[in-house]
Order: C-alpha cells, then sequence, then structure tokens
C-alpha cells in the first residue's frame, strides 16, 4: 500500500492551522486541501471548523465538497469532525439557513441564554472553557479513538450551538452546560467533537494520536486505496 495519507479539509475556518499543528506534533503529515481529489484518494480525513454554520456550509458548497465528504462518510474511511465540523454532519441549524451534510440525522440548536447552573449562577453563552467530558456507560464499547480517555476528563470548548441526534446512540460523550450537551458523536468511521481537541493540552492531542493510530490500522487491514 502507498504512504498513509491525511486529509485535512480546509472549511476556510480559523482553527485549521491549529489543529495541522496538533496533527504534526504528534507525526502526522496532513495535506491542507479543499481538493475533491486529494480527499477522495486519502485514507482518512479531518473536517474541522469554528465560526458559522451558513459560513462554513458556503465554502464547502464553493468548493464541491459536500457531496465528496459524504461519499468518503460512506466510505468506511476513518472521518475525525471536529466543533462546527462536527455540526454540520447533522441535518438542520438554528445558526442559518443553509442545510447541513445530513450523514447523521438531527438538528443543531442554540443554547439557551437564561440558563442557570446548579448554584443558581448565571451561564454564559458562547458556552467557553474547560468542561467535563463523560461517556456512554461503561458496558458501551467505546470507539477506538476515546478508548483511553478517563471519565470527567476536562476538554475545552467554545460554542452557541449544540447537537441533538434523533439516533441516540450515536451519542458517544456528554456534557452539561446548563443542559446536557451533546460532546461526542460515533457512527462507525464517522468520529465527531464538540470540543477542541487541539485546545485541550496532552489529553487533547492524545485523541489526534488515537485517530491516526486508528486510521493507519484500519488503512492496512481493512480497505486500501490506490
Amino acid at each position: 500500500m502507498k504512504r498513509f495519507r491525511l486529509a485535512l479539509i480546509n472549511t476556510g475556518a480559523a482553527n485549521i492551522h491549529s489543529v495541522e499543528k496538533a496533527i504534526r506534533k504528534i507525526g502526522g503529515d496532513p495535506v491542507v486541501t479543499t481538493s475533491a481529489d486529494v480527499i477522495s484518494s486519502a485514507h482518512a480525513a479531518v473536517l474541522p471548523g469554528v465560526g458559522a454554520n451558513d459560513a462554513v456550509m458556503k465554502y464547502l458548497t464553493r468548493n464541491k465538497l459536500p457531496d465528496v465528504i459524504k461519499e468518503f462518510a460512506t466510505s468506511g474511511r476513518p472521518l475525525l469532525c471536529v466543533c462546527l465540523g462536527m455540526q454540520v454532519l447533522f441535518d438542520r441549524s438554528e445558526e442559518g439557513v443553509l442545510p447541513g451534510l445530513s450523514i447523521l440525522e438531527g438538528d443543531v440548536v442554540k443554547l439557551l441564554d437564561d440558563m442557570t447552573d446548579d448554584a443558581g449562577g448565571r451561564l454564559k453563552v458562547p458556552h467557553m472553557g474547560w468542561n467535563r467530558v463523560y461517556f456512554r456507560d461503561s458496558h458501551v464499547e467505546r470507539h477506538p479513538v476515546f478508548a483511553g480517555v478517563r471519565q470527567g476528563t476536562h476538554f475545552y470548548f467554545v460554542h452557541s450551538y449544540h447537537c441533538v441526534p434523533e439516533i441516540s446512540s450515536d451519542i458517544a460523550a456528554t456534557a452539561r452546560h446548563g443542559v446536557e450537551i451533546t460532546a461526542a458523536v460515533v457512527r462507525d468511521n464517522v468520529i465527531g467533537t464538540q470540543f477542541h481537541p487541539e485546545k485541550s493540552g496532552r489529553v487533547g492531542v492524545d485523541i489526534y494520536a488515537s485517530f491516526l493510530k486508528y486510521a493507519s490500522e484500519l488503512s492496512r487491514n481493512v480497505y486500501s486505496v490506490s
């Protein structure tokens, strides 16, 4: 098989270079790209994002990438989606009028402005900062990308909207900010995090390392790309 190829899909978002830096830190060699050919020939892909739903969807559409990403997701090859990259996996977002990629069923809804914590204090929106993440019950086999993460580990969040999947089994982990929010999703080869691994210190970098390990092993054992 040819050298492992990782596509870092450029969504026009500001965090693309911090994601690239985090992946390079653990030995990855991502290609930042808007090329359909590069993405289609990759063994794995990362879809990051910050900003607004419509801005990202317009950027992807302008580069003729929505169908490319959807085809990649159905191919069985690993796709890791971060923050807004996870949100655009879903059908609709209250943040804009453009539909998402509809790779996962569900909506993206706004965090309410009048939320309070357990002590009655007002919670800020956007949800910005460190928060504990809890994975699904221990009897559920955890995806390899999250296998080494302890329950209650802190990750860094920056978002005003959160994903509400229609299919509960897509929810891999949750956090709480006034309401329960979906912190991570998994459906087969598609993995998403609402938190930013690249802003979450060593444990976040380890998420990228686990993704690369999972993708590399899958590329050797399950499929090959010519």
